[in-house]
């Protein structure tokens, strides 16, 4: 059935009934009659295509007509190939959702972003538990902050009757940067390995790297002092 509608897109040879059409091919394109262009395609052995019929004139290419059906066959595939369907997929929490069952919905929604698809989370609020809908906000902030790496914020969390939403959508290739909690870490390595090296380092290196005068406060402070001298002097 794809075939056949494929092929019934394309009108060839003696289908093709016009005056005049316009080769096109490696060498540029020609306009010739008609009977001319049928005449060059049985020469050659290959078919008179017609790929573009509402141009003035026609546009055709001489091409085996099988060849041809396989390379638009072969173009259709590659352009779906390219479009990625993007799905919106929806997680739920309550204003006091467990630290597990948060956990487990934080690792299928990093599951859903990697895979490019957008994700809905909300919080639901049954009855008098509306009360708790600050608790609702932090609960979705946290979520998009702990996916900041592989996700991005469309929209912040806003309510609607009982439902507090937060959009998110997948980062592109090359936009992923480190969460908080990753530079929070790299932060206290840091500062640990400072404080390691100055508890090895030898009292000479250290007062060698010490700025003379106290340092670069104090450098500051006399600096300041002495622009003040100078504004005196000039009054």
């Amino acid at each position: 059935m794809k075939n056949d509608k494929l092929k019934n897109q394309y009108r060839i040879n003696e289908q093709i009934r016009v005056r005049e059409v316009r080769i096109v091919g490696d060498n540029g394109s020609t306009v010739v009659p008609i009977r001319d262009a049928l005449n060059m395609a049985r020469d050659e052995g290959v078919d008179l295509v017609e790929i573009s019929p509402n141009a003035n004139p026609p546009v055709c290419r001489l091409i085996d007509y099988s060849k041809f059906l396989y390379q638009q066959k072969k173009r259709q595939k590659e352009m779906k190939a390219k479009q990625v369907k993007v799905e919106v997929k929806e997680i739920r929490f309550g204003p006091q959702t467990d630290e597990h069952d948060y956990q487990f919905k934080l690792k299928h929604a990093k599951e859903f972003l990697e895979e490019g698809n957008k994700v809905r989370a909300y919080v639901f609020f049954r009855g008098r538990s509306i009360l708790f809908k600050e608790q609702g906000e932090v609960l979705l902030l946290r979520f998009a902050n702990d996916l900041e790496e592989v996700g991005k914020v469309e929209s912040m969390p806003s309510l609607e009757g009982k439902k507090m939403f937060i959009y998110l959508a997948p980062k592109k290739a090359g936009e992923k940067k480190k969460s908080q909690q990753a530079r929070d870490r790299e932060a206290a390595e840091a500062e640990a390995k400072e404080a390691k090296k100055a508890q090895t380092q030898p009292k000479e290196e250290i007062d060698a790297e010490t700025p003379a005068n106290g340092g670069l406060f104090a450098n500051a402070k006399i600096s300041a002092d002495a622009l003040k001298k100078l504004t005196e002097t000039e009054e």
